[in-house]
């Protein structure tokens, strides 16, 4: 199992070990067996440039989802809000999910919430898409909202969300 974790923004600090560790723990209660996926956090510019290009929808988004395993055109990647049949599980992963930071913390002032909560969600919602899991239609997104919710839970008891936010380093002391 390899998750690679690329942070491109400079929104909030985040402690990439931890959400490496959020990531593994949620594919192994999935018993999802073999996984290749990369994690990006990034900033509402590049999200809004891969969501009008890919999904050819205007403006930023939470959450993009790349199925690399989905039978679309050969050698192109898949968002992957459009995959296979609901809680269809693979023994092998192979995706990226592209989170937007900034979404995070504008949507966690909306549901009164956290930002770390809402990273964590992200993730979350992007590894069932990659799954198989489906939101474009509401008794599904009824589902996936259910199975979301309940990982989320689940990761909130074993981890503290709020230590993915990385303090700042202080500089030393200097003695005057």
């Amino acid at each position: 199992m390899n998750v690679v974790l690329a942070n491109r923004q400079r929104t909030r600090k985040i402690n990439g070990r931890l959400l490496k560790q959020i990531a593994a723990a949620l594919l192994a209660d999935l018993k999802v067996e073999d996984a290749e996926l990369v994690v990006h956090l990034v900033a509402a510019p590049e999200i809004i440039r891969l969501n009008e290009q890919f999904l050819r929808h205007t403006g930023p988004t939470d959450v993009i989802t790349f199925d690399y395993l989905d039978k679309g055109r050969a050698g192109c990647p898949q968002p992957a809000v459009q995959s296979g049949a609901i809680g269809t599980s693979r023994p092998t992963l192979h995706g990226e999910i592209f989170i937007c930071v900034d979404e995070a913390v504008l949507q966690a002032r909306d549901f009164r919430t956290s930002w770390q909560s809402e990273i964590a969600r992200y993730l979350v919602h992007g590894v069932l898409h990659l799954l198989g899991h489906d939101d474009s239609r509401s008794a599904e997104r009824r589902i996936m909202k259910q199975a979301e919710n309940r990982r989320l839970r689940e990761l909130s008891r074993r981890f503290s969300l709020a230590q993915l936010a990385r303090p700042a380093r202080l500089p030393p002391c200097k003695n005057r």
